[in-house]
């Protein structure tokens, strides 16, 4: 293999904008992120269910459900 080919990839601190730290592998030193496990909504389990222009109310009158 070539020398000097590939960046140094390294232990690095990705930071949440909520607060959260967790350790990962990158090539770069410091991470900051938007958005985390911690603080997804998926994820935490506070994701609401968002009926767009009743949609559901229409499909359940137009197949008698």
């Amino acid at each position: 293999m070539k020398e000097n080919l590939h960046p140094q990839y390294h232990v690095t601190t990705a930071t949440c904008a909520c607060g959260n730290t967790f350790e990962t592998g990158s090539i770069r030193s410091n991470i900051r992120v938007e958005i985390c496990s911690a603080c997804h909504p998926f994820f935490t389990g506070k994701q609401k269910f968002l009926d767009a222009g009743g949609r559901v109310d229409k499909f359940k009158k137009k197949y008698g459900l």
